[in-house]
């Protein structure tokens, strides 16, 4: 059975996907699509083989992961997993991408403001946290070498912020490298595709929760889109209400100057990326998505829209990002025949 739709979701709709399946995890909803019917339960176990692979070395909710023992080398340099590594760089990339705004230094800072745990498993409502502001561990201090990686002692690796994109990615160039299909992989709104799209290309919709702004667009081949949100992975502590997107320069939740960012890239960990960066960066985010030339729709705290490098108003092309080609266009809202 479907798990419902999480917030801050871009999730994939229509006719033009002909085989689906959707479960939950992460606190969220991971569904594939492939345009190949026949190759759906084996791409299903290819996406959730890949979640699971990704979770063993490096979710921070569960003891025995790989990524809890890196303190246990005291600062000196260590031996890891070829995935680890793989999630250690992509995450060092996004770092230098963004200028420091997206970060993997800031487990400590989340666990200090209370998350600790999987979000099904934390509590919504708590006692006051103290409140410290602080620039977060500094991520160039982080020797990757190969698998050789060096950690300061006092840094608490999260990477939230790309490994849940860059699975994606991967799980998605798994399905159509394998099964020679097109697939279409949604992790929580994080979504990536390779192979063959249906005629049309992907149709997507744009939301976050109810009563928030939507739209539909379509998704080319090979392209990815994702939406970074302050609303919904949140929880109250004292009289504060916290999300999960920190300003790296003071470890506490950035301020909401945007409700969702939304970003189209030629990849997910791309995307997702630059819509968290976008949502730290507040009032600068959108001239700075507009000079990296990424598609973007950008929600503000009173439900205004705001739209950057071509994201479509009407059913107008986007060009993917350093490519010719149309890469995400306009698709009217459809009343019926559509799943999400």
């Amino acid at each position: 059975m479907a798990a419902p739709v999480p917030p801050s979701a871009s999730t994939p709709i229509g006719p033009g996907a002909p085989a689906s399946a959707s479960w939950s995890v992460w606190s969220t909803t991971a569904q594939v699509v492939v345009t190949d019917p026949g190759q759906l339960d084996a791409a299903r176990r290819i996406v959730a083989n890949e979640i699971a692979a990704v979770d063993r070395a490096a979710s921070r909710f569960r003891p025995d992961a790989e990524i809890m023992h890196l303190d246990a080398a005291g600062g000196a340099p260590q031996q890891v997993s070829e995935l680890l590594a793989e999630l250690i760089g992509v995450a060092l990339d996004a770092a230098r991408r963004t200028g420091g705004d997206v970060i993997p230094t800031l487990g400590g800072a989340l666990a200090d403001l209370g998350y600790d745990r999987d979000l099904s498993l934390l509590a919504r409502n708590g006692p006051p946290v103290l409140t410290v502001r602080r620039p977060a561990p500094g991520w160039r201090r982080i020797s990757l070498a190969g698998r050789t990686l060096t950690l300061p002692v006092d840094v608490q690796l999260d990477l939230g912020a790309t490994a849940k994109a860059h699975t994606a990615d991967r799980a998605a160039a798994q399905v159509a490298a394998r099964l020679d299909t097109g697939v279409l992989v949604s992790l929580g709104g994080d979504i990536a595709t390779a192979g063959q799209a249906p005629a049309g290309g992907w149709q997507v919709h744009v939301a976050d929760q109810p009563g928030e702004p939507t739209c539909v667009v379509g998704l080319a081949a090979g392209t990815a889109v994702a939406t970074s949100s302050t609303l919904g992975r949140r929880w109250q502590r004292g009289d504060r209400l916290l999300h999960h997107i920190l300003d790296p320069r003071t470890c506490q939740p950035a301020p909401t100057v945007w409700r969702t960012v939304t970003v189209a890239a030629s990849t997910c960990v791309a995307a997702n990326t630059a819509s968290t960066a976008a949502v730290v960066r507040g009032q600068a985010a959108p001239g700075w998505l507009g000079a990296l030339g990424l598609p973007a729709r950008l929600v503000d705290a009173h439900k205004e829209i705001t739209m950057v490098a071509g994201w479509p108003s009407s059913p107008a092309p986007i060009r993917r990002l350093g490519q010719p080609g149309t890469a995400l266009t306009a698709a009217p809202t459809r009343s019926e025949g559509t799943s999400r």
